[in-house]
């Protein structure tokens, strides 16, 4: 059988030094795997401690990393009712529907040299529209 782990003990392991993801309902300790991560450490411990399902998916992983994924498993997530839904936060959904800009919450967190780029994008587009 394997270990049950409540979802308030997955949370207290979100640092770089004990790090684990809740992935399709399993608990997997990938603190040792950090390092080793293509897509850097990052992404990882921001999504440390919480359930990371829909972030793993949407990246499109190998059959490798599933298989390494295997290798880390520690249990399962012993109470499903306890895990808050992912997406937009109401006062997002507000914002966007009030005519404000919507601002992926990504983009707060994101790197400067990414929200960099955005901005030249959005500065290079207003160009173009001004001059053509």
């Amino acid at each position: 059988m394997s270990r049950q782990i409540k979802y308030a003990e997955l949370q207290e392991h979100k640092s770089e030094n004990d790090l684990w993801l809740l992935i399709d309902g399993k608990v997997y300790d990938v603190t040792k795997f950090i390092s080793e991560h293509p897509g850097g450490d990052e992404v990882l411990i921001t999504e440390g401690g919480r359930d990371a399902t829909e972030p793993y998916e949407d990246v499109g992983h190998s059959e490798d990393a599933y298989d390494i994924l295997k290798t880390l498993l520690i249990g399962e997530i012993s109470d499903p009712e306890n895990i808050p839904k992912r997406g937009r936060k109401p006062s997002d959904t507000a914002t966007a529907s009030a005519g404000g800009p919507y601002v992926h919450p990504s983009l707060l967190t994101s790197s400067p040299l990414t929200v960099i780029l955005a901005i030249a994008a959005v500065g290079a587009f207003l160009a173009y529209r001004y001059y053509f």
